[in-house]
């Protein structure tokens, strides 16, 4: 057992396995970006980096064809935690080494922890408009909501990883969400959809239709979902409202999709009702009002210059609030979001803020000072020793 454990031990504390890991992310590294063109950076993200095994479908049939970020990045964890406690010996000498491997371990922890937990948001904000919430960029969800009070909206909000279970042979009944009067049945949820002329293709005599709404003047026809870069996903789902106390009264269908250009509305016990597909929104205590935007260029160049939005803050206790300029690397941190300067439309008075939440933001700013300090210190314990050995 002592050699089996020797043995494990020069194995995950060898140099040579650190080296071998190194080129196999330097190999993943350029295998993701050749594929970049394909999927997008999103996509690039989730096959290759936030992943065990990198899992290719050829002919519909997954493939492993490469380790992925996560397994290298472990492996990398273990090489580096088992030579930091068994090869280096706790001495002044070699404090410096030390620290550099320390900031290393963070970092690696720190990039697990963002692949696991950072979310990431979009706020389009007009001049003087004023929001407390901001839209994903990949995740949808149905809202249902009910526009009867005055000055607010009843909002029940489904998520499309709920949506995603329907099926056109196998509807998800989602019973009285929420306590809604009415019952609410998905009879099918497409991540990327086309809309066609109902009736123009014999093909899709097979598919959902709506019977109720906009959307009777068009068909959903499911298409694969792309993540490319210039390229978006149009989802659409059909929902059936169906009265439980009322069985003589027939059940509606609708066909809920962005390209319709507006949401449904329809009347059911006396109230307004609203239903839409729409990215999946983060709602916050605070609220931000854009009071001007900045576009400054190069001068005799298109070349820009400087990106800035200049808000007003809102928070729970101060209803007058603070002015905070948001430019390019200068965000605004504030409840545990930040927001950075994303995109802008000057012309149209218009700023889009990317919204990131990253509980674990602080880590590689850490991991990096460490490391920064390690070597620091390592050189000028190396070079205080050196200058004593070529004393006369």
């Amino acid at each position: 057992m002592r050699a089996i454990w020797q043995s494990f031990l020069d194995f995950f504390t060898s140099l040579k396995l650190t080296v071998w890991l190194l080129v196999l992310s330097m190999v993943l590294v350029f295998l993701a970006t050749i594929d970049q063109r394909e999927l997008g950076v999103f996509g690039i993200q989730q096959k290759w980096f936030y992943t065990f095994i990198v899992v290719h479908f050829i002919k519909g049939f997954p493939m492993p064809v490469f380790l992925g970020g996560y397994t290298i990045g472990a492996l990398l964890f273990v090489n580096l935690t088992a030579a930091f406690i068994c090869r280096f010996k706790l001495t002044w000498k070699k404090s410096g080494i030390w620290l550099t491997h320390a900031g290393l371990i963070l970092l690696l922890i720190g990039g697990f922890l963002s692949g696991l937990m950072q979310e990431d948001y979009q706020m389009r904000i007009r001049e003087g408009e004023t929001k407390n919430y901001s839209e994903s960029f990949h995740l949808y969800e149905l809202a249902i909501l009910d526009t009867t009070p005055a000055g607010h909206d009843n909002v029940t909000a489904i998520p499309d990883s709920i949506l995603s279970r329907a099926r056109a042979s196998a509807p998800l009944d989602l019973g009285d969400v929420a306590g809604l009067p009415f019952r609410v049945t998905v009879r099918a949820y497409y991540q990327n959809a086309v809309l066609v002329r109902p009736g123009s293709d014999p093909r899709f005599a097979s598919l959902p239709t709506a019977t109720a709404g906009i959307g009777q003047r068009a068909l959903a026809v499911p298409v694969a979902p792309t993540w490319r870069q210039n390229e978006s996903n149009w989802p659409a789902v059909y929902v059936e409202i169906s009265d439980p106390k009322n069985s003589a009264r027939p059940p509606e269908t609708w066909l809920l999709s962005s390209q319709l250009g507006e949401p449904q509305t329809f009347d059911y016990d006396g109230r307004r009702w609203r239903m839409e597909l729409r990215p999946a929104r983060r709602y916050t205590d605070f609220s931000l009002t854009l009071l001007k935007v900045t576009h400054d260029l190069y001068a005799g160049s298109n070349i820009p210059k400087n990106y800035a939005s200049l808000v007003l803050l809102r928070a729970p206790g101060d209803p007058d609030g603070r002015e905070v300029r948001i430019h390019m690397n200068a965000p605004l941190r504030h409840g545990g979001l930040a927001f950075y300067q994303y995109q802008m439309r000057a012309e149209a008075g218009e700023s889009v803020l990317q919204v990131v939440s990253n509980p674990g933001w602080l880590i590689p700013y850490i991991a990096c000072t460490l490391m920064t300090l390690g070597l620091l210190l390592q050189f000028t314990i190396s070079l205080c020793n050196f200058a004593r050995r070529t004393k006369p």
